[in-house]
């Protein structure tokens, strides 16, 4: 079996082919019913004289559009959506497995119930909170700049922690805790302080609501066992596959968005991915097919159930 599966379509659908207790690590990052077309366009500009913008030196560039991807955003029902899902993926978990929900306070707290229903109160092990500071400032509240992470555990006695695998950040004060605590670093709480995704980093694939590798590789490497087996069904432009894959797990990635699926394809290359399609095994479309794919955004349009 590839240590890397690509499924394109429905993930409910994908979901029910699996078997019961497969996955040790499962990390979701569904739309969050903004109610509105999540969107994000990538571009490269040129040296051109006579180009719409200036640059280092006073010298004109021209900006070239590289191409828009955009999903809509929104459900007549969220909760009704994301259920099935949700249940799904408390079938597939192992019994030392945890599963990860990111969301937005927009829904969390709809999903926190919900999951404590799904999961058992006693499963919930945390809500972390990643926060962020970039982009625009409201005047007429306080800015939101973060997102949230709810953390439940199959079975909250037995569970997936390793300590040891924490990655160090600064001590706010360093010359508080001496030279050694200070070059050590601190273990981060359940607030995470990290920047977006870049728009001009070489970590941007071009997809909206793309999530920082560091996030990804935080929960993977700690929650997870060199060799166990990772599963995002709302895969988009396969942040977790990455993170996963360079870890050493073993990955499944769900999409049905035939532009997520080529993003998917490009970024993981290296890892020698396999495509399935209807429960098979299907050549990855070539890049002139890809192209010619609506470019539909990064999250699948699911009928509601």
């Amino acid at each position: 079996m590839a240590d890397l599966e690509i499924h394109r379509g429905d993930n409910l659908e994908v979901l029910s082919r699996f078997e019961d207790g497969s996955f040790d690590l499962i990390y979701i990052d569904p739309p969050f019913n903004t109610g509105r077309e999540q969107s994000r366009t990538r571009i490269r500009v040129v040296r051109d004289r006579n180009g719409d913008r200036t640059g280092f030196g006073g010298h004109r560039y021209r900006t070239v559009k590289l191409g828009t991807a955009a999903f809509s955003d929104g459900f007549d029902d969220f909760l009704e959506f994301i259920e099935p899902r949700l249940r799904e993926a408390r079938r597939l978990l192992a019994p030392t497995g945890s599963f990860f929900l990111h969301l937005d306070p927009r829904e969390v707290h709809y999903c926190r119930v919900l999951l404590d229903c799904i999961f058992g109160r006693e499963s919930f092990l945390n809500e972390i909170i990643w926060s962020y500071d970039y982009g625009g400032r409201s005047k007429r509240r306080w800015s939101p700049k973060h997102d949230n992470i709810l953390w439940y555990a199959a079975d909250p006695k037995r569970y997936t922690y390793r300590y040891d695998a924490i990655d160090r950040i600064p001590y706010m004060a360093p010359a508080l805790v001496g030279a050694e605590k200070a070059a050590r670093g601190k273990t981060p709480t359940d607030v995470w302080w990290n920047t977006i995704v870049s728009p001009t980093g070489k970590e941007k694939t071009g997809y909206p609501t793309q999530k920082p590798l560091a996030i990804l590789r935080r929960i993977v490497e700690v929650h997870s066992n060199p060799g166990d087996r990772v599963l995002d069904f709302f895969a988009g432009s396969g942040t977790t596959g990455e993170a996963a894959i360079r870890a050493g797990r073993r990955v499944v990635l769900v999409d049905d968005n035939p532009a997520a699926i080529e993003v998917m394809l490009r970024r993981l290359a290296f890892a020698g991915p396999t495509l399935h399609e209807g429960g098979h095994a299907v050549p990855p479309p070539t890049p002139e097919q890809g192209s010619r794919q609506p470019n539909s955004g990064s999250r699948p349009r699911h009928p509601l159930p």
